[in-house]
């Protein structure tokens, strides 16, 4: 795959007649009782668990932005519930895939470590859905390992002919994935220790160009996407075309999405 051309080009303002639109599906809020079938280290620091069960009948992902809650034993013997993306779903085979980034030591990730194949897992929804479309001539997504299954999932969904790159900052290169997708996609990496440090990722950014018609994803460590979205908006893209959204925050073990 060829590297986008470098440059700090900031791109024309589209119509406001003609701007990507967003729609938000509500979805039934049920909780399923399901039983781990296979386990799987996708890199040394990300673990897919699937989840199987007759429970999964009817369950609905219509966004790669969505979220369930997996429900655990909390610290004092309550109920913990974190927020994760669905990686995939085969209504089919009836089995839900689940990456966990493996960079903290809360509750939901101490559970999946120990998760083995035949054991319970407990989900709740997800609740909606938020839909993205309209006349998007590119993709640019940017993350951090907590955002890396709902880039790959969108990436690997996109049909022919869509045009999408990913820039996304990992330990080493050794957390690198590949992805499969009928789409034109540039995959590029930034290496960093400190997941809060939004260095490696701006220097990047600074060099990609954002032509007209470009809708940017962002989500990461809610510091480093502010210090993103800020850079964003300083070379002028619009903000219609652009979301930003903090998948955790440091110090606070869950502190929940943040939109920006």
């Amino acid at each position: 795959m060829q590297d986008l051309p470098t440059s700090a080009q900031v791109a024309p303002v589209p119509s406001a007649s003609d701007l990507p639109k967003t729609e938000r599906i509500r979805h039934e809020l049920r909780r399923r009782t399901l039983r781990i079938s296979a386990r799987e280290m996708v890199t040394p620091q990300m673990l897919r668990l699937t989840l199987s069960g007759p429970e999964l009948e009817g369950f609905t992902s219509l966004s790669p932005a969505d979220h369930i809650k997996i429900i655990v034993p909390g610290e004092r013997g309550e109920d913990a519930m974190r927020d994760y993306t669905p990686r995939s779903y085969d209504p089919q085979t009836q089995s839900l895939t689940i990456d966990f980034a493996l960079h903290d030591e809360g509750a939901a990730t101490l559970w999946a470590k120990q998760a083995q194949v035949g054991d319970t897992a407990r989900i709740a929804g997800p609740r909606g859905s938020k839909v993205i479309s309209g006349p998007i001539r590119n993709w640019l997504l940017i993350g951090d390992e907590s955002a890396l299954p709902s880039i790959s999932r969108r990436i690997e969904e996109m049909p022919a002919g869509s045009r999408v790159t990913s820039l996304v900052a990992v330990q080493s290169a050794r957390e690198e994935q590949r992805l499969v997708t009928e789409a034109t996609h540039v995959a590029l990496w930034v290496h960093r220790s400190d997941p809060c440090d939004a260095t490696a990722l701006a220097e990047r950014l600074a060099q990609i160009i954002l032509p007209e018609g470009t809708y940017v994803w962002l989500a990461a460590e809610a510091s480093v996407v502010k210090r993103l979205r800020e850079q964003l908006i300083a070379r002028g893209h619009p903000l219609p075309w652009l979301t930003a959204s903090g998948y955790w925050s440091a110090g606070q073990v869950d502190g929940g999405e943040q939109e920006f």
